[in-house]
Formats: C-alpha cells, sequence, structure tokens
C-alpha cells in the first residue's frame, strides 16, 4: 500500500487487513495481546462533528493506552464551517497530525478528501453512508463470543442505515457467514452498498440478503440484531414513518424461532421503540459487551493503521466465551 493506510470505508481493507484487524480486537478483549505503546510520541486527533459516546470514548481511550497524544475538535473548530475547501484542511492537517480519527455524519467524500494526502491515517469514525469501525466491533464481538465466525446466522431488523451497511460490507466477507436484514420498506440499505455486500458475499462464499417484510417470520438465527430507529443526526421525510417501522421492532417474539440466539445493538437504545426493555436487559444481550469491545477494536485499528506488529502471547487468540453450537441453551 503507497501512502499512509486509511479506513475511510471498508472496501480500504483487504481481506487479510479485515481478519488481522478483528482477531486482534479479540486478542485485545481477551487480554492476550502484546503491545508496548507502538503509538509513543505520536499525535492523534480526534474530530467528533457529531455527538457520540461509545466511538468518541472508545478511541480517545485507544490512543492513551497505545502511548499517543491527543488532541480533540469539536463540530465548531475546524475551518471547513467558513468554507476552507476538505482537501486543504487534509493537507493542513497532516502536517501536524500522525492520525486522524473523524465523524462527519456528512458524505462520505468530505472525509475522503480529507485522507486524498499521503502522511496521514484517517479513520472514518461515523459518515453518512457508512460505520466501518462498529462493523469491526461487531465483528470483534462476534468471534469474541462465539469463537468463530464461521456458519453464524445473522439476523438485522430495522433501518438500512449506515450500521447495516457496514455490517453487510463486513460479513460480505466472511466466509459461511449468512446475514438476513429485514428493513421497513423505503429505509433499506443504499443500494450500492448492499451490491457490494452481496459481490463480497459471492466471492467469500458468504449470503447476505435484504427483504422488507417480517413474514415469514425468521427461524434458526445465532444472533438477532438492531439498532435505533432514529438515526444519529437524520431525520425522516414522513411524518408517519413509526407505523412502518412498528412491525419491525424487536421483542422476544422473535426468540420463538431462535431461542439460542444472541441479542446485539450498536447503541444508544431507545428501549420500547426498536426494542423491548425485557430482550435489551436480557440474558442473552450481549450489546453492553458490544459497547466495550469498541475499545478493543479502536486499538486494533490505530495499530494497524500505525503499522505496528500485531503480537498475541497465544498464537490465534479468538477463543470464545460464550455458547457454541451444541453447547448453547436458551435462557429465554
Amino acid at each position: 500500500m503507497s501512502g499512509a493506510r486509511r479506513l475511510v470505508s471498508l472496501e480500504d481493507l483487504g481481506d487479510g487487513d479485515l481478519e488481522r484487524i478483528v482477531r486482534r480486537g479479540v486478542s485485545h478483549s481477551a487480554g492476550t495481546s502484546v503491545h508496548h505503546e507502538p503509538l509513543a510520541g505520536q499525535v492523534v486527533g480526534i474530530y467528533f462533528g457529531m455527538t457520540s459516546t461509545r466511538t468518541r470514548t472508545a478511541f480517545w481511550s485507544s490512543a492513551l493506552r497505545l502511548g499517543a497524544h491527543v488532541i480533540t475538535f469539536g463540530p465548531s473548530d475546524l475551518q471547513t464551517n467558513t468554507g476552507e475547501a476538505s482537501s486543504d484542511t487534509g493537507r493542513v492537517l497532516s502536517g501536524m497530525l500522525d492520525l486522524l480519527v473523524a465523524r462527519t455524519g456528512r458524505p462520505t467524500g468530505e472525509l475522503a478528501d480529507w485522507a486524498g494526502q499521503h502522511r496521514m491515517p484517517v479513520v472514518n469514525a461515523m459518515t453518512e453512508e457508512e460505520h466501518p469501525t462498529q462493523a469491526l466491533a461487531d465483528l470483534t464481538t462476534l468471534r469474541r463470543h462465539f469463537g468463530s465466525l464461521e456458519g453464524l446466522r445473522v439476523l438485522y431488523v430495522g433501518e438500512g442505515n449506515n450500521t447495516a451497511s457496514a455490517l453487510a460490507l463486513a460479513l460480505g466477507r466472511t466466509p459461511g457467514v449468512e446475514l438476513q436484514l429485514r428493513t421497513p420498506p423505503g429505509y433499506g440499505l443504499d443500494p450500492r452498498l448492499l451490491e457490494l455486500a452481496q459481490g463480497h458475499a459471492r466471492r467469500c462464499g458468504a449470503h447476505v440478503a435484504e427483504s422488507h417484510r417480517m413474514e415469514p417470520a425468521p427461524r434458526g438465527f445465532d444472533v438477532v440484531y438492531t439498532t435505533r430507529w432514529q438515526t444519529t443526526g437524520t431525520t425522516k421525510p414522513d411524518p408517519d414513518w413509526r407505523r412502518t417501522f412498528q412491525p419491525f421492532q424487536v421483542t422476544r417474539e422473535l426468540w420463538r424461532g431462535s431461542p439460542e440466539a444472541v441479542f446485539m445493538h450498536d447503541l444508544p437504545a431507545h428501549r420500547g421503540e426498536e426494542v423491548t426493555a425485557d430482550v435489551l436487559d436480557g440474558p442473552m444481550s450481549i450489546a453492553f459487551q458490544q459497547a466495550e469491545n469498541k475499545m478493543h477494536s479502536a486499538m486494533a485499528v490505530l495499530e494497524w493503521c500505525h503499522g505496528a506488529p500485531m503480537e498475541d502471547r497465544v498464537a490465534g487468540a479468538a477463543l470464545g466465551e460464550g455458547r457454541t453450537g451444541s453447547e448453547k441453551a436458551s435462557l429465554w
């Protein structure tokens, strides 16, 4: 790879890079990683133009744990607000920072402009179309819990937002995985990104499919995943959108057909909207482990961007901590 490594989209990662980052995230989560502050003496910039609890804290904490100094920028701090060309912003920051993590919430093209220089790695902490670091945390969580991704069946229920798109792009490149997306009519995945994910799935022996109905009732899944209905920083043009979304609420009824499934949510959650409280706070929810794994995955992303060695105390440290196969039992 010429120039600085970048993670503006999951498409910036080769299959081997995706695998290494996920394995390293699992290693950090399991406490088997070896690192000696590879970012010592480096300056990491963290720009968030939108609210964030998990992603901002994950990258800030990760940078500090890896030995870096951190400079943070808020939504009103950069001259992009006064009309500076985004490519100029990237060039200026690349002369002062060693790495930049940015959440714009705007179209990905702006962040791609920031990454257009060849000195400073840029990490997408969420744009309008894609949330790649969320997907990396999700795969880290799945591998940490199940021990392997092979043969997992994942059901995503809810809006086809940037989290769903990134999940499809990541799981589509994971051999043996099936991802079924049930999204409300008119609120599906970006067709371009869905096509990309399905192309990867055909190449890698995975399966990605989208439907805009909850019937027939989904059955036999290992994972049920949702996100909040009102994505951060967005509004819906249809004033009656909640009626369209209501059949896609995640309730315990889904566990009738998938009694052993775990529940995931990228958070924040609105109990009683996209998910009922007894699911989010129930015994099969791993949503808060998933949130913690954002930090472990963020460490892996920063190490990959820096080109740091990714050593484990135990080779292939990707051991699951949850129930797998015949060992799983319904907790409902």
